[in-house]
């Protein structure tokens, strides 16, 4: 017993020490760790940097783009108001282009389409196909649409009186076009989504913007107007989407300039300055693709852009070159029309292509250099406002109200990108006895309570007091904003004019960081988004009464209520609390006393002993690089033609010596063609087809070709029938001697 005592307590002695010395080691290696850990915290050593700390979860990103062409014949131009603007043909194609984000508890849609701007019609029908498709994933608080604002695309989607009339009606072959190719887009970009990530960066960019309205701008305050260099914004924000191994998925860009530079003039389909942006780069981004094609997607969108103009040369009267009138933008001899502004270009075309060059050109940059990436969560706040009865507090002891919707004598001026073809003037603080006669007699005169809010402001139309056959102007509006982490998006439903947004994006950024949640915020604007309801100005502004003044429809104190409402939304955000914000009164979807006054496209009538598709015009037998390409056939109406996205009624091709094939390098969605349609007598029309030869051309063989539709009787049916023609072959080289 005492010997086998003795042998326990030996191995307890053992296991003890055992114990004792793995304690130790196991001590000491902590305190190695916990020296080593203090000493890479405090002083780190510049030639080993401690290893990078993990990135936050990647967004699920995608994007997408679909065709929104609508018929390009015979249906009214969106922008100028200008009657005789009808489409005939086709400059360009129009896109919309959608981008979602989706942080794994929220999404958010940004939309930016090659559209004059985003009626209430069209974003209650798409969020309409939207729910059909997606239920309550796609809704209108995570849904922006904003309009690039080309005043070259098609009118006719508009539920409202007044914009049914100067678009003759609501025209479902348009609107539904529009409907579809959004929605479209929306889809690719929800098919498409995968792990990506998002950097954010800025610039200026000069000489591609001037105000049009410096005399209302000088009526700010000085001391705000010293706070900035210049009298328009010239800052360039650009989003860049990436996947998970950096590779480039798509781009928006905001910059403040009107899609102007294709003027009044213009009667071909063009998505314009901004949409030759998007064109360029995204030729860049999908190389060997034609136009509309690519995975990759950018987007070029508006801002606060109301009295900025692309003409940079300014305006000048037409008929004498000398500078017009400062105050109200008029001529000696002809008045408003004969004002008008030019440049950087020769002519419209140019113009386009310099302006949009210079777009792509700082968003290139700044997409390249864009290394801040973007991160944190996802925010969507959404109202609707009845912006005729809002209530302001003007200071301490003062309120001020909105005011039912009116426009100003100004308002029929234009302005120096499109003046009006009366005697109306810009700056009119007093109104007209004859037109305001001839308004009384056929649409009533202004009550006085609605003259005495709208003050100074001489009415010229109380459309918030005209609701024959539907109201003429809004009621109801989207107010609106979406954050990607520190990216705050304010959708803006109208053109802000510079002051008015830059003091909203003060008011908005004051109020997202106030709680300490979100910092460093980049607040951009969406202009043309969700619902159009024309100017913003500021309250200063609004006193001259110039074009943006006369068409800031809800009175002087209209910005200061949009201030009053994002700042709310933005508080929201800041908050946590956007979920309990009260929707607000929705809007009304109208489905009688819609009219349209475009009657149905005529039969097709073509010359004795020819065919649809037959060349009337041949091309020559050779050509140089930069030389222009001309060919004419005989053709249809387009509006024959149906639903035209994704399709073409042009393409040149160039003949393959190695596959003996006809190979496709420009289609009509592309800068180099332009698809003209000519209506003429006896209901028989032509169109031309140019092709501008790029100097990059190669050399070789090529033609082109015309794809249509016209329409027969056919007993007591009319029937459509497809066509097409071809040009002869005709050679591209650099020298005509060649060979």
């Amino acid at each position: 017993m005492a010997r086998k005592r003795c042998e326990l307590s030996g191995l307890e002695a053992a296991l003890v020490v055992l114990f004792v010395l793995m304690t130790t080691v196991c001590v000491v290696l902590i305190s190695l760790m916990v020296v080593w850990k203090t000493d890479t915290d405090s002083d780190p050593d510049p030639t080993h940097p401690p290893s990078p700390q993990p990135q936050q979860d990647p967004y699920l990103i995608g994007v997408g783009r679909a065709d929104c062409t609508g018929p390009p014949a015979e249906i009214p131009m969106m922008g100028y108001a200008n009657p005789q603007q009808t489409a005939a043909g086709i400059h360009t194609r129009l896109y919309s282009r959608a981008f979602i984000i989706d942080d794994g508890k929220r999404r958010v849609v940004f939309v930016t389409a090659d559209v004059g701007m985003i009626s209430q019609r069209l974003r209650l029908e798409v969020l309409q196909a939207l729910q059909r498709k997606y239920g309550d994933l796609y809704q209108q608080e995570n849904v922006v649409l904003s309009g690039t604002h080309t005043h070259c695309g098609l009118g006719g989607y508009f539920q409202y009186t007044l914009f049914m009339v100067t678009s003759k009606g609501y025209i479902k072959e348009s609107a539904k076009t529009l409907v579809n190719g959004i929605v479209k887009s929306v889809d690719i970009a929800h098919r498409n989504m995968r792990p990506g990530r998002i950097y954010r960066n800025r610039g200026d960019l000069d000489d591609s913007s001037l105000n049009r309205s410096p005399h209302s701008y000088l009526n700010n305050p000085e001391g705000e107007r010293q706070k900035y260099k210049t009298n328009t914004d010239k800052k360039v924000v650009v989003l860049k989407f990436t996947d998970l191994d950096g590779d480039g998925i798509g781009m928006i860009s905001w910059f403040a300039v009107h899609a102007v530079s294709m003027n009044y003039t213009n009667q071909m389909v063009s998505s314009d300055n901004m949409g030759y942006a998007s064109y360029l780069l995204e030729q860049d981004k999908n190389p060997g693709e034609l136009p509309g094609q690519g995975s990759f997607v950018a987007g070029f969108s508006s801002s606060n852009l109301g009295d900025v103009s692309p003409n940079t040369k300014g305006p000048h009267c037409a008929n004498t070159g000398l500078p017009c009138d400062y105050l109200n933008s008029s001529c000696p001899v002809g008045g408003t029309v004969m004002c008008q502004a030019y440049g950087p270009g020769r002519d419209m075309f140019e113009s386009t292509r310099i302006i949009g060059h210079n777009l792509y050109r700082k968003a290139k940059e700044l997409y390249a250099g864009a290394t801040e990436e973007v991160t944190g969560p996802l925010h969507a706040a959404h109202q609707w406002v009845d912006m005729t009865d809002v209530t302001v507090q003007i200071n301490a002891t003062h309120t001020a109200k909105t005011c039912k919707p009116a426009l100003g004598h100004s308002f029929a001026a234009g302005t120096i990108d499109g003046g009006g073809g009366l005697n109306f003037t810009q700056g009119a603080v007093e109104g007209d006895p004859f037109w305001d006669g001839i308004r009384d007699a056929i649409l009533g005169k202004p009550s006085n309570d609605t003259q005495k809010c709208h003050d100074p402001k001489p009415i010229l139309f109380s459309t918030g007091e005209m609701n024959w056959p539907l109201p003429w102007h809004p009621k109801v509006v989207d107010v609106q904003i979406i954050t990607i982490g520190s990216v705050a998006i304010v959708a803006v439903p109208g053109e802000m004019t510079t002051m008015s947004g830059r003091r909203l994006r003060e008011a908005v950024k004051q109020e997202l960081e106030s709680e300490g949640t979100i910092r460093d915020t980049e607040v951009v604007i969406a202009g043309l988004s969700n619902v159009y309801t024309h100017y913003i100005t500021t309250y200063e502004e609004y006193q001259v009464q110039r074009y943006e003044g006369a068409s800031t429809i809800y009175g002087p104190h209209t910005l200061s209520a949009y201030l009053q409402k994002f700042r709310g939304l933005a508080k929201a955000i800041a908050q946590g609390r956007e979920s309990e914000l009260p929707p607000g009164p929705p809007p009304p979807f109208f489905t009688e006393f819609l009219f349209s006054l475009i009657p149905a496209a005529a039969i097709d009538k073509k010359p004795d002993n020819s065919s649809f598709g037959d060349v009337l015009q041949e091309v020559l037998p050779i050509y140089r690089q930069g030389d222009v390409v001309s060919v004419t056939f005989v053709a249809g109406n387009p509006r024959h033609s149906g639903d035209i996205r994704d399709k073409t009624f042009v393409t040149v091709e160039m003949f393959d010596n190695t596959t003996q094939t006809w190979d496709v390098v420009h289609t009509d969605a592309s800068w180099e063609t332009r698809f003209h349609w000519l209506k003429g007598s006896d209901r028989q029309s032509n169109a031309t087809v140019e092709w501008h030869i790029p100097r990059s051309a190669p050399d070789g063989s090529y033609r082109i070709r015309h794809f249509g539709h016209y329409k027969q009787w056919k007993g007591l049916q009319p029937i459509i029938t497809a066509y097409e023609g071809a040009s002869g072959v005709f050679r591209v080289t650099a020298n005509f001697y060649s060979g």
